[in-house]
């Protein structure tokens, strides 16, 4: 025995770099098993964000002959209103009419205006569209994909006054001119002092409400966004686990929204009690059993802005009994105010609904809604002092809530639309609207 020992030995030292190897080889193939299976998960996980761009893939952007009609509708108005000329910097309304906003040209000193002047020929009123731009931006300003026909661009130079140059196109006998309300004051300023005898103010409700009214491509593309965003928080919702960050879950919101087709996605996410702040930057808080997760997510398509919320529980949650409940009131509510809603209802009473709901809980402490369009929040909104006539194509966010600081918050929101028959319709439904439950988003 004692003699067999030191060959034992000999031939495990002999045999050990083998073993090594082997050890390392399996320590490969289980790596790479384990990438597998990972990612075969997160696959399965993903499908229904995979599969969100062909939900929208087939949606055009909107026509050419959609702008030009939106134009003509503006230099109706302004003839109606005696006005002469409205004008927009690069922002939503420059993108309404023209199919340019910031995104294709920021701000400076030096303006770059949208100008559509009415034209009458006989009983036909059209529209003209120009462009003020600075000199030496004139050739990248004739690259903006303006929708229009017969564009004419009126260029400043350097040393002259660019506001001289806009006023000028206006007729012998000038109306009011009327600016998007987002103009920055200096131009607004620029404007009126270039022609004393002319009135410069932002567009009244009349022009407004151009806007805020939905067409019914404008309404299929929300459709899609919105639709696709609540996809995606579905998806992301299984890739949760306990322990999880803020950020990392926020992360996998925004890669979900890039791989549903949508632009520009993103979403405020809160754990716990952090959600008890409706805008709060969050602690990158880790996700434990007790806790809600709250994502308020947009993102866009073909310019139209999506805007969905969801608190949602993990299977395997231990939610206290009464965090659950005040997710039920707070989904109540939303059914309330929705039910409320219809063409030729005040928009405060839909707030009002939503709040009786919640016996006016001093804890629901934002109005419930806002417009959505191109932009996340637009005129008209949804609180207790609005007295805007809901009317067909009205869009709105309907979003209540309830946060009680350093406990807990919860907020639902589905946007809807008022449709040609008067309902209220969530912009939701083609993917079964609201949430069901904490664990069915």
């Amino acid at each position: 025995m004692e003699k067999g020992i030191p060959i034992a030995l000999e031939q495990q030292r002999s045999r050990a770099p083998q073993g090594r190897r082997l050890a390392t080889a399996l320590s490969a193939l289980f790596f790479v098993a384990l990438v597998h299976c990972v990612h075969n998960s997160w696959v399965k996980a993903d499908y229904d964000v995979l599969r969100t761009p062909k939900h929208c893939e087939l949606l055009s952007p909107i026509s050419a002959n959609e702008y030009e009609a939106r134009r003509t509708s503006l230099a109706r108005t302004l003839v109606e209103l005696n006005a002469s000329a409205y004008m927009a910097e690069p922002g939503a309304s420059s993108l309404f009419y023209g199919n340019f906003s910031q995104a294709n040209w920021g701000h400076s000193e030096r303006p770059l205006l949208l100008i559509i002047t009415p034209h009458q020929n006989g009983d036909t009123i059209e529209a003209k569209v120009s462009v003020l731009t600075p000199a030496f931006e004139a050739t990248r300003a004739k690259m903006l994909p303006v929708s229009a026909k017969g564009v004419t661009f009126i260029e400043w130079a350097e040393e002259s006054n660019p506001y001289e140059h806009a006023m000028s196109i206006l007729s012998a006998t000038p109306g009011s001119v009327f600016v998007d309300g987002q103009t920055r004051n200096f131009i607004v300023d620029g404007l009126q002092a270039a022609h004393p005898q002319v009135t410069v103010s932002s567009a009244p409700y009349e022009i407004k409400r151009l806007r805020e009214r939905k067409s019914p491509a404008e309404i299929e593309l929300m459709k899609c966004a919105n639709e696709a965003t609540v996809l995606s928080i579905r998806a992301v919702r299984k890739q949760l686990h306990f322990g999880i960050h803020e950020s990392t879950a926020g992360a996998l919101m925004k890669s979900a929204l890039s791989s549903a087709g949508l632009k520009d996605g993103g979403c405020l996410v809160l754990f716990g009690e952090n959600a008890a702040l409706p805008h709060g930057a969050g602690t990158d808080r880790t996700l434990g059993k007790n806790d809600f997760a709250l994502f308020d997510c947009t993102a866009g398509l073909h310019g139209y802005k999506s805007d969905v919320t969801r608190t949602v529980a993990l299977d395997g949650s231990e939610i206290p009994d009464d965090h659950l409940e005040i997710w039920r009131q707070v989904h109540t509510a939303q059914t309330e105010a929705i039910a409320t809603a219809h063409a030729g209802t005040i928009a405060a009473q839909v707030d009002k609904a939503a709040r009786a709901s919640l016996n006016n809980s001093k804890h629901f402490t934002h109005r419930l809604g806002h417009g959505i369009g191109l932009e996340v929040h637009e005129d008209p909104y949804l609180n207790g002092g609005s007295k805007t006539v809901l009317e067909t194509g009205h869009a709105f966010s309907n979003e209540p809530g309830i946060y009680i600081e350093g406990k807990v918050g919860v907020r639902l929101e589905d946007c809807f639309y008022i449709n040609e028959n008067g309902n209220a319709i969530f912009l939701t439904a083609g993917v079964g609207g609201k949430a069901r439950s904490p664990w069915d988003p």
